[in-house]
């Protein structure tokens, strides 16, 4: 099957939705399909780990329309649609893959010349970060409806939990899980198993405990509210009734403003390659990760790849089911200060908790591989090429029968 799989980035760069695109195209590519990736962040053509990978970032006219509020967010789906076509032309394409996020994939799926398999991500309507001025919200509304419209249009659906396919089925009025819309998890690299297999713990030295925080500094990751439970403790440490600590964050731009007592213990890393992040969960005593929502969660994944404790919120479906559920870590209750910083008290002053929690996590590591990724990817596939040749064009084509009991929930 000769599949295009659409990003906005694929690596080097290092986020999460191009390393999930690196870790399908690879799942793809190890079980014999020809995959060719077209990403927005490059021109050119080159081969990277065995796929190929085709630039279509937009050029100078149409970077300056894409600045423009609203219309500028077709400017994406038009590269990506021309590329999907040149690639068709040069040979036949089966099915196209894309994320849901701003709608990589909308002219394929309204004009072709493939059917289209919609991967959800967290939508637009969740990452908005305060949208204030009237061209803001123009903006935002613009970027949820273009989801919306791409998602109906798709011959098939992909959400990596069933909570998440409940919730895009909610917000994109599309069918919930079911045969056009399959929950299906995503793998990790074997880089990064190999080298959490390889990490001791509690990991050797003597220096204070080490809580690493890996993502953005937006709302929906809980990054201020960690700050502010940090901050508590900090002051808890400096008056010589709580353990010392460093909070390292990783992929945040600069250091906020806060207590002198915090931030003589943080440390910040922008950008890490992978061994250096590797590096990063290896020496953490836990990993801080209190998001309010995430569609599936590669930090909780990555930290039990490393066996180490995590800290996440009740408020995530996916916490619940990956950190909860399986022992390898805690649940603030609530996305709040002092919540989250209950919960870190407890797990820096017991040592004992943490090596339980460390083996809870250590267990619940790999639970995903790419050979099941690529095998119900593939059969979802099957499904979104069969609907295209009876012309169903759409996810509404989906009985909205549940998953089936082999798919991870």
């Amino acid at each position: 099957m000769r599949t295009v799989l659409l990003c906005w980035s694929f690596p080097p760069a290092r986020n999460g939705l191009a390393s999930a695109a690196a870790e399908i195209a690879a799942a793809l590519r190890d079980s014999g399909h020809d995959v060719t990736v077209i990403a927005l962040d490059r021109t050119g053509r080159a081969t990277r780990d065995g796929t190929l990978v085709i630039g279509c970032a937009p050029g100078p006219l149409l970077r300056r329309l894409r600045r423009f509020g609203a219309i500028g967010h077709l400017v994406p789906p038009f590269c990506f649609w021309r590329a999907v076509r040149a690639c068709h032309a040069e040979a036949p394409v089966a099915v196209v893959e894309a994320t849901n996020w701003y709608a990589p994939g909308l002219l394929v799926a309204l004009l072709g010349p493939a059917p289209l398999v919609t991967r959800n991500s967290t939508p637009a309507s969740i990452t908005a970060n305060g949208v204030r001025s009237w061209r803001d919200r123009l903006d935002h509304r613009a970027a949820m409806l273009l989801e919306a419209m791409s998602a109906r249009r798709s011959a098939a659906l992909i959400s990596n939990t069933a909570a998440h396919g409940a919730t895009i089925a909610a917000r994109y009025r599309v069918p919930p899980p079911g045969p056009a819309h399959a929950v299906i998890g995503l793998s990790l690299p074997e880089t990064i198993l190999a080298a959490g297999r390889g990490a001791a713990y509690p990991p050797s030295g003597d220096g204070p405990l080490c809580i690493l925080f890996v993502g953005r500094a937006e709302a929906r990751k809980g990054f201020a509210e960690l700050l502010d439970a940090a901050a508590t403790l900090a002051a808890e440490a400096e008056r010589g009734e709580g353990p010392e600590f460093r909070l390292h964050l990783v992929g945040i731009d600069a250091l906020p403003r806060r207590s002198d007592a915090l931030l003589s213990r943080m440390a910040l890393s922008r950008d890490l390659p992978e061994p250096a992040l590797h590096a990063m969960f290896a020496a953490a005593h836990l990993v801080a990760a209190p998001s309010r929502y995430e569609s599936f969660g590669l930090v909780y994944q990555e930290a039990m790849a490393f066996g180490r404790p995590i800290l996440a919120c009740a408020e995530d479906a996916s916490a619940r089911r990956f950190v909860g559920e399986t022992g390898a870590g805690l649940l603030a209750e609530r996305c709040e200060g002092g919540a989250i910083a209950l919960v870190l008290r407890r797990m820096l002053r017991d040592p004992a908790l943490r090596d339980r929690l460390h083996r809870n996590s250590r267990a619940a590591a790999g639970m995903f591989t790419r050979a099941t990724l690529a095998a119900e990817t593939v059969a979802l596939y099957r499904t979104a090429i069969e609907a295209g040749s009876n012309g169903r064009r759409s996810a509404h084509s989906s009985e909205g029968r549940p998953a089936p009991a082999r798919m991870v929930s």
